[in-house]
């Protein structure tokens, strides 16, 4: 009785173990696809901060270039 016992919970200790190796497998490949989406939105934010850095420094220098044509007119008026 005992060894058909042990025998029978090895058995279903192993299917247990089998089935859940296969859903940890599957869990795996869902994180990993997690992770390259995040990865490529993560590119596509970086990507507009580096657009907005750059219409920003076109920005200050179209300032720039309007506060000294505003100077040079003020000192011609004067």
């Amino acid at each position: 009785m005992r060894k058909t016992f042990a025998v029978a919970l090895m058995l279903t200790a192993s299917l247990g173990l089998a089935a859940c190796d296969k859903k940890s497998e599957d869990k795996a490949q869902d994180a990993n696809q997690h992770a390259e989406q995040a990865q490529q939105d993560m590119n596509k934010a970086q990507d507009k901060v580096n657009d907005a850095a750059k219409e920003n420094a076109e920005a200050a220098k179209a300032q720039a270039e309007s506060n000294a044509a505003a100077q040079d007119e003020a000192a011609k008026k004067q």
